[in-house]
């Protein structure tokens, strides 16, 4: 995997998140995949609708010999619909996605380090997001200072505080 670039996403990849966010999204059941049509949904639709226009979109990606493999990018939702991991109009949320056979390769691991580095170097105050209870990616979360704020029946809303974070 030394392979690996992880680079700023370039204006003409934008459109390459609506894979990313479709990978994102937590499938409890393989051989019964969620229809890509969750897309539309306000509240999922709102992580990558018009990105790269406001001043808080924030995407790197994994590039694997020219390839995108994998992302993690970062935006302010504040506008009428609302983000799962929404805090307030300041707080970034992040998504992150890698595509199936590069999981579990440390991969998410560095894309998540970096985009806390860059958010901490723009002086943000902390980071937020929303993870299934049962993705196995809540202990990555976890290992890299997010805390358990709320949660509901299935989803966990995590928070990191950038100041206080040994990332």
């Amino acid at each position: 995997m030394s392979r690996i670039v992880i680079r700023k996403i370039r204006k003409n990849e934008i459109g390459k998140l609506e894979d990313m966010l479709y990978e994102a999204i937590y499938q409890t059941d393989e051989l019964n995949p969620i229809p890509r049509s969750v897309l539309n949904i306000p509240e999922i639709n709102v992580y990558i609708k018009d990105f790269g226009k406001l001043s808080h979109d924030y995407c790197l990606v994994a590039d694997l010999d020219g390839k995108i493999i994998g992302a993690v990018w970062v935006r302010v939702i504040s506008g009428a619909v609302k983000g799962y991991g929404y805090i307030d109009d300041k707080t970034p949320e992040f998504a992150l996605s890698l595509f199936k056979e590069y999981r579990n390769k440390g991969i998410g691991t560095e894309l998540m380090k970096k985009m806390i580095e860059h958010l901490r170097e723009k002086g943000y105050k902390q980071t937020s997001l929303s993870v299934q209870k049962e993705n196995y990616a809540v202990k990555l979360y976890k290992k890299l200072g997010f805390e358990i704020i709320a949660e509901n029946d299935e989803d966990y809303l995590m928070l990191l505080h950038l100041k206080t974070s040994n990332i």
